[in-house]
């Protein structure tokens, strides 16, 4: 997990993403954003994330993130 808010604080250090809940319904992340931190997960985790993962409940918060990357890798 201290990997994934390592990228996230790259993207934006101004957000608590350990206590957001919802990056993507309140307009924390923007879809280029969103574009770098799919890019950057799959070259960190070896992951793929098709389209149909590419869905607002799976980026609104570092916990949904985590859960996504976890079930991908599994």
């Amino acid at each position: 997990m201290e990997k994934l808010l390592a990228i996230l604080r790259d993207i934006d250090p101004d957000i608590d993403y350990e206590n957001e809940k919802h990056l993507i319904d309140d307009g924390l992340l923007d879809s280029m954003q969103v574009l770098e931190l799919v890019s950057t997960l799959e070259d960190e985790f070896d992951i793929e994330v098709t389209p149909t993962e590419l869905v607002p409940a799976n980026f609104n918060s570092a916990d949904s993130m985590w859960k996504m990357i976890g079930r991908l890798q599994g």
